[in-house]
């Protein structure tokens, strides 16, 4: 079967979504891993490529693109984009800081990390900076508990935090001088997809 990978969709705004001619193409390499007939087993990875590439967000557009690409009905797209809250389906900074608030990192001080976060970016959980650079997230569990507290800066993980190593964080990457993947996993999404 033929997927279409170049389709195109036309969100409401006259906008296209479609991915660029790299990205199909790693779409289609993809998407071939799985037998025929399976190829809704890409959708996870797919989501993941969209959310980089097509705005850093997962409009029911780009649901309804990656539905047509795999040949599914949008709603299947839309159960799975909303159950994971790696997903983002509003618009957000540019560099999504999610600071875990569980046991672990709250005993070890991430509730004092995300009160910092909140006073040196003037936000609080689930807002974005003035300047659309900073989305703040609170958690569960970013599963690195032996090295609490933690945060994910976009796919850039930090452990061990403090309040200084955070506003170094925060103040390097408004500076350039740091990007959001820098800090331990790197590029996951890249790595398993």
């Amino acid at each position: 079967m033929q997927f279409k990978v170049d389709h195109k969709q036309y969100v409401k705004e006259g906008k296209e979504v479609r991915f660029s001619g790299e990205m199909q193409a790693k779409v289609r390499q993809l998407i071939s891993r799985y037998p025929e007939g399976k190829q809704k087993s890409a959708l996870l990875p797919l989501l993941h490529l969209a959310q980089e590439e097509l705005g850093g967000y997962l409009s029911a557009d780009v649901m309804d693109y990656i539905a047509g690409i795999l040949g599914i009905q949008p709603v299947e797209v839309y159960e799975v984009a909303t159950f994971y809250t790696q997903f983002s389906l509003e618009e957000r900074g540019k560099f999504l800081i999610e600071i875990c608030r569980t046991a672990p990192c709250a005993v070890c001080g991430g509730e004092k990390m995300s009160q910092f976060i909140q006073e040196k970016l003037g936000i609080r959980p689930g807002e974005t900076t003035p300047d659309g650079l900073f989305t703040l997230r609170e958690v569960e569990c970013l599963g690195a508990c032996g090295n609490a507290p933690v945060m994910q800066v976009n796919t850039g993980f930090h452990e061990n935090l403090s309040v200084e190593r955070i506003s170094e964080i925060i103040d390097n990457i408004k500076s350039g001088s740091e990007t959001a993947n820098t800090g331990g996993t790197g590029k996951w999404a890249e790595e398993l997809f």
